[in-house]
């Protein structure tokens, strides 16, 4: 005998939400979760086309969630208070705790953030600033359409979370927004990233201490700080990142293409089996870089020798035009030197000119270089 599963369907307008950008319904959208969640079978929360004010932090807990599957369809656009102070302060504007079986359709979230980024850019004394969204102690996560729009910190995290898949993803932030990482993953596994475009004022992906078994594919980067594996090493005792695969993307004018950044500080962390292929260069700062010495900031620097580990890291298939003469720049630690480092089929040129340029290592062993030089130091 077949069992019937119950299915509900929530429209936040329903519950007191208004489409008219100034009314806020942060209420209404707990009150939408709530429903959602008290159902046995699955819950699909439908947000229609308008402008939906969210005007506090909201947090989607899955603690006492009955719901066997929850589903966000949106048609229109969350926005952020004007005035940047009434959210800077927290750490999250928008988040999923504990939850499993979410997915999020469509929509877009507007964070107004460009009055903190000028705060910042200005020296004053800002405050850090809200991540977009963020999904923390969550499984099965399918985030599908989502557009983010000028984060006043990092758009998209994905943290302490398992088999989470982001596709068609859409950031924008102009070049110098301060600390507005594109999509940032950490302590997760199983972790995928397809067919997105991100331009920002920092890292387009970048990936943090207990990052395993990750997917990234498919993605336009421009502007940007390129796609990065750390900073690692901060913190003395941290997990290590492993099994990464980052395939088929073109950056544009950015910073740096890929990149894996440690700090030079002890620390018990490492960075292996990783692979970089497929990948367009476009005038390209930095197009590949491996820097052990990384500070922030550039003040009070640490120069103790990273203890981070880098080892199995394969580049193959990448083309296009640096903007720098150095293409390839590995700055490994003294005391624990990158090593089974694999270069197939790198081929990148100086800008317009189509010049040779170069490839600079310092404390690299097992290097293995098919058609370019690698001049130590």
């Amino acid at each position: 005998m077949a069992i019937s599963v119950s299915s509900i369907s929530i429209n936040v307008v329903n519950l007191g939400a208004n489409s008219n950008g100034g009314t806020d319904s942060s209420k209404a959208f707990l009150k939408a979760w709530e429903s959602a969640c008290s159902s046995s079978g699955s819950s699909t929360i439908s947000v229609p086309s308008g402008r939906y004010l969210i005007s506090s932090p909201v947090e989607f807990s899955g603690d006492d969630c009955k719901a066997s599957a929850i589903t966000f369809r949106i048609d229109g656009t969350l926005v952020a208070p004007a005035n940047y102070l009434e959210l800077a302060n927290n750490a999250n504007w928008i988040m999923f705790q504990r939850t499993n079986r979410v997915s999020i359709f469509g929509g877009t979230l507007d964070a107004r953030g460009s009055g903190l980024w000028a705060c910042k850019n200005g020296g004053g004394d800002c405050p850090s600033g809200a991540t977009s969204l963020q999904f923390t102690n969550s499984n099965n996560v399918l985030v599908s359409g989502l557009t983010s729009l000028n984060s006043q910190m990092f758009h998209i995290v994905v943290h302490g979370c398992n088999n989470v898949k982001l596709e068609g993803t859409k950031v924008t932030a102009i070049e110098d927004s301060p600390n507005t990482d594109g999509i940032h993953i950490s302590q997760s596994s199983n972790v995928r990233v397809m067919n997105s475009k991100i331009g920002t004022g920092d890292d387009c992906v970048s990936i943090g201490p207990g990052s395993t078994n990750l997917w990234v594919q498919n993605i336009t980067c421009g502007p940007g700080h390129g796609i990065s594996i750390g900073s690692l090493g901060r913190d003395s005792n941290e997990p290590g990142v492993q099994n990464i695969t980052v395939s088929t993307a073109k950056f544009t004018g950015t910073q740096n293409g890929v990149r894996i950044k440690t700090w030079a500080k002890p620390s018990t962390g490492f960075v292996k089996d990783v692979m970089f292929q497929h990948l367009t260069m476009d005038d390209v700062q930095n197009p590949v870089i491996i820097d052990q010495h990384y500070c922030n900031g550039k003040k009070n620097c640490p120069d103790l020798g990273s203890g981070i580990k880098v080892s199995d890291v394969t580049y193959q298939d990448i083309r296009g035009t640096s903007a720098s003469k150095v293409a390839v720049t590995f700055d490994c630690n003294k005391e624990k030197p990158c090593s089974g480092i694999k270069m197939r089929g790198v081929s990148v040129k100086h800008g317009d000119s189509k010049a040779a340029v170069k490839s600079e290592c310092a404390n690299v062993v097992g290097v293995s270089i098919a058609g370019a030089g690698c001049n130590s130091n």
